[in-house]
């Protein structure tokens, strides 16, 4: 599985190669680029699909620092160039949302559209930071194990968690966040907790934009992409029945259209309607 050094730190990334567009997908915290395994199975006979971990989860290295978002969406501009694929279809889910909104008005050379997944502009808000705090601390000194039950119902919906037939789902899930590097990923939360609101520059996000929230998505609220959506001109929104916070996950075929729709927009002069999918 290909490596890259960036920015000081090594980067785990996937390529299904081929001579499409590209849809680089960056993931939520606590993740790695295989919560949008369905997307790639999906996308992947007509674009060219990379995902890849930041730095200090999944398979990237755990560096000593550059968790703030400004450095994680450095990181993301590297790969992109450093593949050739810019402008490629940009999609951020969660944290990955955080650094998709910054490419977009920072670096627009590098985008042709962006879908914004159970994401916010707002920074952290201030009732949840004691909370993730103390787990963070737990799961630094005692494991990520150790919080996983505390953290499914923050990242999935309630119709995800108590389907019987998607247990198997929950328990890869379940372990996936368990193997996380315990340093890394106390880093990356601190990153995240710690983040500045992006809402000064939503304004400046020229490319397409497909925005889409779980309706049972309580750590970004449906209101909170609601806001995005008034922000940002031109894009378009969805709401995903069933789905918490991991929609990626929990409702790919909603997802899925959400990107497809996204992929092959045009800018509009007025904001889209929203959408139940």
């Amino acid at each position: 599985m290909p490596h890259i050094d960036l920015n000081g730190a090594t980067i785990h990334f996937t390529d299904t190669g081929g001579d499409g567009e590209a849809i680089v997908f960056s993931h939520g915290l606590l993740f790695s680029g295989a919560m949008f395994e369905n997307q790639v199975s999906h996308f992947r006979d007509r674009y060219r699909c990379v995902t890849f971990d930041h730095r200090g989860q999944g398979k990237s290295g755990v560096t000593k620092d550059g968790y703030d978002m400004e450095t994680l969406t450095a990181d993301a501009a590297a790969l992109i160039e450093h593949l050739g694929i810019a402008p490629c279809h940009f999609v951020g889910l969660s944290m990955g949302g955080f650094v998709g909104m910054r490419l977009a008005a920072q670096r627009p050379d590098l985008l042709k559209t962006l879908t914004l997944l159970d994401t916010s502009g707002d920074p952290e808000p201030p009732d949840n930071k004691p909370k993730y705090r103390m787990l963070n601390l737990v799961a630094r000194w005692i494991g990520p194990w150790a919080v996983v039950g505390q953290v499914l119902p923050i990242l999935f919906g309630r119709t995800f968690l108590n389907d019987p037939a998607r247990e198997t789902d929950r328990k890869r899930w379940a372990a996936a966040i368990s193997g996380n590097h315990r340093v890394g990923i106390t880093r990356a939360v601190t990153g995240v907790i710690g983040r500045k609101g992006c809402s000064d520059f939503l304004g400046k996000i020229r490319v397409p934009v497909g925005i889409g929230v779980g309706d049972e998505d309580i750590a970004t609220e449906p209101a909170q992409s609601e806001r995005l959506h008034a922000a940002i001109e031109g894009s378009e929104m969805a709401v995903f029945t069933g789905a918490g916070h991991s929609s990626s996950i929990e409702t790919p075929t909603q997802v899925n259209a959400l990107i497809a729709q996204t992929c092959v927009s045009r800018r509009q002069d007025a904001h889209g309607k929203g959408l139940m999918i």
